[in-house]
């Protein structure tokens, strides 16, 4: 691009080096980004990308090397020194208040907000230029994730950056959404802003990005136009080769072990949303794949199943038992295990330890305690089996879960509960946010719970990933449940009519006219 043309690199790392104790997370990384690229930063979980971007974004400081932006050394302390110097980041996990306006969000962000009906007028001129419609007045509690995500890059847009880090940016959108943000990375990509963009979809990768440093193990491994390379070629850049388990026929189902009958459920506050006579059976060996939009109940429902949220007793029979009324601890005991989507905070505690967050929901199935006293010795040989089975990377199990990056904890946090042996479980997003490689190792995880006589409910907006493992799959659409249909043989369409709520016989009369 402009390099070719004579102009020197936007930006240039040089030898950062960034040490953990226990842990390298960046190992002498160098390359550079030119003027208008779009540069991809690959890597398996734990790889360094978030520790490299970090720095970039005056998040964490470097134990060695040296950066250069526009010709100049650059090392910034704090987030507004990256963002005066136009560095802008727009995270995975959005840093926005409910309760608030577009506007009022978007104030908070800003180091010297104009006035608010001159902020309000320059946010709808930018997000109508950049194909990215957005009112101001909108409260963001009522914005769907694609919208929300809109609010964040409105506000770095504010800031005219010479470089937008992306972190994951697709990993809750819907397809028509991802590709609304990928027209306008390519309009703001036409203008001169470079982007760095982390990704773990690969095919995206292939489609958006001109060049690629590959990470592992916190060194850089390869560089390479992904355009040139097959997504399979890429994940095995990243983690070594990726094997395959072989296709196999799926055996039995066997009987009943949860059914769900009547379930309605108020959604706790305005920005929620209610389930609606959610019924369904779920048999041993199967696996049932839950698909929708974000934000059509899935939380909720989740919370129905695991016991955070009590229904009336009869609306939820595991193995013929009546467990409606009965909260999550006691639905653990029988069988019913879970794990929410928000793996910080919500599946793990942040600041606990990976042996006490192994001990806050494997205490009753792993007899982690007795008589009233932890048997911590017990618990941390727990936790270790964890991040063995699993492949966490952390330097040992007495590390705050904080600690951990995105797919390290997502592993251990899905480990925990596949290690304990349910009869039933619930998962929301298993593979969000993970690598190609753990990915493939969480699906199978799942396909040898449910071959071993369990019954999983797998949520999901991951639609390959849920016709993938699924024997059954239903649609969450405003809190209503489509009725389950067998997987196998579903077509797109079938498929979109189930995801935008209309079930039953407008889409059996689909599935005979494609027959």
């Amino acid at each position: 691009m402009s390099e070719a043309d004579g102009e020197p690199p936007l930006l240039v790392v040089e030898g950062l080096t960034k040490a953990y104790p226990g842990v390298l997370a960046n190992d002498h990384v160098s390359f550079s980004v030119a003027h208008g690229e779009v540069h991809a930063l690959l890597g398996e979980n734990g790889a360094g990308k978030s520790t490299l971007v970090k720095m970039i974004y005056g998040l964490v400081r470097p134990d060695e090397g040296r950066m250069m932006l526009e010709g100049r050394p650059y090392a910034p302390h704090r987030p507004s020194d990256a963002r005066r110097a136009g560095v802008a980041m727009v995270f995975q996990h959005f840093s926005l208040f409910e309760a608030l306006n577009v506007a009022e969000n978007i104030a908070l962000g800003m180091e010297d907000p104009p006035p608010q009906g001159e902020l309000s007028a320059r946010i709808r001129e930018v997000s109508v230029a950049y194909g990215l419609p957005l009112d101001p007045e909108r409260i963001v509690g009522e914005l769907s994730a694609g919208e929300r995500q809109r609010v964040e890059i409105i506000r770095c847009l504010l800031q005219n950056p010479k470089l937008l880090i992306m972190d994951e940016p697709t990993s809750v959108l819907t397809p028509q959404e991802v590709e609304i943000l990928f027209r306008t990375l390519r309009k703001l990509s036409a203008e001169g802003t470079a982007i760095l963009y982390i990704s773990h979809k690969l095919e995206e990768v292939i489609d958006l990005c001109e060049n690629a440093t590959i990470l592992r193990h916190g060194k850089v491994v390869a560089t390479c136009n992904p355009r040139e390379h097959s997504a399979r070629e890429l994940a095995e850049l990243m983690v070594g080769e990726i094997l395959t388990p072989p296709h196999r026929e799926r055996a039995e189902l066997g009987d009943v072990v949860l059914e769900v009958r009547g379930l309605s459920l108020q959604a706790t506050s305005h920005f929620g949303t209610s389930l609606k006579d959610i019924c369904f059976s779920l048999r041993a060996g199967e696996v049932l794949g839950i698909g929708g939009v974000a934000g059509n109940g899935q939380d909720e429902l989740l919370a129905a199943l695991s016991g955070e949220r009590p229904t009336a007793a009869d609306t939820i029979r595991l193995n013929g038992q009546e467990i409606g009324a009965l909260g999550p601890n006691e639905r653990r005991a029988l069988g019913l295990l879970a794990a929410p989507e928000e793996r910080l905070g919500h599946a793990a505690a942040p600041d606990m330890s990976l042996t006490e967050n192994a001990l806050l929901t494997g205490a009753v199935r792993e007899r982690l305690v007795r008589r009233g006293l932890i048997d911590w010795p017990r618990s941390r040989a727990f936790a270790k089996r964890i991040t063995e089975v699993f492949d966490v990377r952390t330097p040992g199990t007495e590390v705050p879960a904080r600690a951990l990056s995105g797919g390290n904890l997502q592993k251990f946090v899905i480990g925990r509960e596949v290690l304990q042996r349910p009869e039933v479980l619930v998962v929301n997003q298993p593979t969000w946010g993970v690598d190609a490689s753990a990915a493939a190792a969480i699906r199978q995880a799942i396909l040898d719970l449910a071959e071993g006589g369990a019954g999983v409910i797998v949520i999901s907006q991951d639609l390959d990933e849920l016709m993938e493992i699924s024997d059954t799959f239903a649609a969450l659409n405003e809190g209503r449940l489509s009725a389950p249909r067998p997987a196998r043989g579903l077509s797109v369409e079938e498929i979109g009519l189930m995801l935008g709520g209309v079930h039953g016989a407008k889409v059996e009369e689909g599935a005979d006219a494609g027959a």
